[in-house]
């Protein structure tokens, strides 16, 4: 019988530690949102005009300062602009296409010719596949069920074992 109780304990110990680990990794997750996907395509379009607003300090509108995507992502700038642009590695002659494949997990600056500052932001994240919810779940549950099931094979006083230690000490006194 103490053995079924012990276990029963551990049991739902582990439990409880497992389901704060999924609560914890799943709230994290779903601020890492963007990254939850399967690589893409992702097309910039730089719009005619744009070197004209740039010339004057100016940030177009529709281009983003800074960007996140996953490893395997492609990258494509299209520039509808009547002058020649560049995205770090990437020169784009007007009215052309040009590609950058993004294979590895890095943050970049990179210089870019269609953004105000001169610079564009870049951030490629492994994609947050099952795999690595599965790990962040068991990383952050298990120690939690472990610790739990440790003060689970504390015996609780029972209310008498409690009454009889009480009226000792009053006796004492």
């Amino acid at each position: 019988m103490l053995k079924k109780t012990i276990f029963k304990r551990i049991l739902i110990a582990m439990l409880i530690g497992l389901g704060f680990g999924v609560a914890l990794s799943e709230v994290a997750f779903y601020f890492l949102g963007e990254t939850a996907r399967k690589p893409k395509q992702i097309t910039i379009v730089i719009p005619a005009g744009t070197a004209e607003l740039i010339a004057h300090g100016q940030q177009p509108p529709a281009l983003p300062e800074n960007m996140d995507f996953v490893t395997g992502d492609t990258l494509v700038i299209d520039n509808q602009d009547s002058v020649n642009h560049q995205l770090g590695p990437l020169w784009i002659p007007a009215g052309t296409k040009g590609q950058l494949a993004l294979g590895e997990e890095e943050n970049l600056m990179v210089e870019c010719s269609f953004q105000s500052s001169q610079f564009m932001g870049m951030e490629v994240h492994d994609p947050l596949t099952p795999g690595v919810r599965i790990t962040g779940i068991l990383n952050a549950g298990l120690p939690l069920g472990v610790l739990l099931s440790i003060y689970a094979l504390v015996p609780p006083v029972k209310k008498e074992e409690k009454k009889e230690h009480d009226l000792s000490k009053d006796a004492q006194s």
